[in-house]
């Protein structure tokens, strides 16, 4: 088991404290590292909102929250009052610079420690808020900011947030959350390619046929409809996410894991996408708008239903992804992603190629390529698919056999929330799994082309059954190429 390394002490402030990504995530991985001893006592979370709350009514609000969304077994009834000790309430309109006299007031008596400013708010209040923290004097040299996504809906707005919140904050003191970096199996991705010579020396073109990533999601928009309406598929997870699993996955060894090192290699990936001209944005992508259906034997409306009016935002994308660079030319990347699918499963897949020659006879059975899976959720693992004979007599036949890891039985742990590695390596100032500005605006530059191309063929997103896979369309991107998606977990 990994040792909990402590963290110096430090206040949080949280801007959109009473909103959802609050209660649902940052407290209760907040109150995982403060029961496992990662921070002390001495810390506060200052929680900054709008709402006329007091301190002992933001504690109740947020015990509600805790109870249901901590698991009953790591709920501690002692742990709990001592964690909700460290709430404070501020009453705090971000939009307004006289609007922070509470929030000053409680800061002003410790300049010294560790000061997270965590933005859980709308991104178009991001650079507003930190104007007002400047000119209420609340920034000192050992402040930090965290920007949650979206930075910006295009290249242009991104450029803008970057701008406002820069000119206050140095770049080495603003955090963009991206919270699959903070996945366990997404940071052994960097061991299993750099700790392993098996796996690196076999991480090329010359080996690898190609590449899949699916993130797929049961739900539909939920309580997000406004959001996600101006959002979409292709910002709300490709332009963060996937792209954020493709850098991981296609970027040359960096020199050493800090933050520059890592964050100059998975610029390069995206510098060497291959662009989609508008031509090519037909064929080489797939937008799908869920529709009626059933997921998990419960029928389910539309989209448009859901939202409250008809709309032409895609709720799944699927895309290919070519490389210019020696390492992946001619290996194609397959991304999708989408909401109301058959399931809830984040996997990546690495398909190697067939092997050159068999010294096999026919009657021996049908020889499969191997595959490397790493399962991001549920049940975080990793899963290699490899050759095998068949035991016992009767002559030789060869079976398809995996070799597994699951994290979770394998280290009879619990996995820690992306949150909570995230917000400590916030306090300590370690920004290897955030993004960087150019990573971000890089990003942006790639996606950018294909929103244009999308809205000047005023195509309307093609429509698939809730509790499915997608658009057909997105079956005949892969299969015209002789591959298919992967979807084995179909049977878990």
């Amino acid at each position: 088991m990994a040792a909990i390394i402590p963290v110096d002490d430090f206040d949080c402030v949280v801007f959109g404290a009473t909103g959802d990504l609050t209660l649902r995530k940052l407290l209760p991985a907040l109150y995982h590292r403060f029961r496992d001893a990662q921070f002390s006592a001495n810390c506060r979370i200052i929680a900054a909102a709008r709402s006329d709350l007091t301190d002992d009514g933001y504690r109740e609000r947020a015990e509600r929250a805790l109870r249901d969304h901590v698991a009953a077994d790591d709920m501690h009834q002692e742990t709990l009052h001592s964690f909700l000790a460290l709430l404070r309430y501020a009453r705090t309109d971000g939009a307004k610079a006289d609007g922070f006299g509470p929030l000053a007031k409680l800061l002003s008596d410790d300049a010294d420690r560790v000061r997270v400013f965590y933005l859980a708010t709308s991104p178009d209040l991001y650079g507003t808020i930190c104007r007002n923290l400047d000119k209420n004097k609340l920034i000192t040299p050992q402040s930090r900011v965290v920007l949650e996504k979206p930075i910006g809906h295009d290249l242009e707005s991104a450029r803008q947030v970057n701008d406002e919140v820069g000119g206050v904050f140095d770049e080495n003191q603003i955090f963009r959350i991206d919270h699959f970096l903070g996945k366990e199996t997404v940071q052994n991705l960097l061991a299993l390619r750099f700790a392993n010579v098996i796996f690196e020396r076999l991480w090329n073109a010359d080996l690898i046929d190609h590449v899949q990533i699916t993130v797929a999601e049961t739900v539909g928009v939920e309580g997000r409809g406004e959001y996600y309406d101006h959002a979409g598929a292709l910002r709300d997870m490709v332009q963060n996410h996937l792209l954020q699993l493709v850098c991981l996955l296609a970027m040359e060894p960096p020199l050493d894991l800090q933050a520059d090192a890592l964050r100059n290699e998975k610029l390069k990936v995206l510098r060497a996408l291959r662009p989609m001209a508008a031509h090519d944005v037909g064929h080489l992508t797939v937008r799908g708008q869920y529709a009626a259906g059933a997921v998990h034997g419960k029928s389910v409306e539309n989209y448009a239903t859901d939202l409250g009016r008809p709309s032409n935002t895609e709720t799944f994308v699927a895309l290919k992804l070519e490389f210019r660079s020696w390492r992946w030319a001619g290996v194609p990347f397959y991304l999708r992603t989408g909401k109301r699918l058959a399931q809830k499963v984040s996997e990546i897949v690495i398909q190697y190629r067939d092997v050159p020659f068999s010294v096999f006879p026919r009657e021996a059975g049908e020889m499969q390529p191997n595959r490397l899976v790493i399962r991001l959720q549920p049940e975080e693992g990793i899963q290699l698919h490899l050759m095998t004979k068949d035991p016992g007599p009767g002559g030789l036949r060869l079976r398809p056999a995996n070799l597994d890891i699951h994290f979770e039985e394998a280290f009879s742990i619990r996995y820690p929330d992306a949150y909570e590695r995230l917000l400590m390596d916030t306090v300590r100032g370690y920004a290897t799994l955030f993004m960087r500005r150019d990573e971000v605006e890089a990003a942006w530059s790639w996606i950018s082309p294909i929103l244009q191309a999308w809205e000047e063929a005023g195509d309307k997103p093609r429509p698939y059954a809730s509790g499915s896979w997608g658009p057909t369309a997105a079956i005949g991107l892969i299969e015209r190429d002789g591959r298919t998606w992967y979807e084995a977990f179909e049977e878990n």
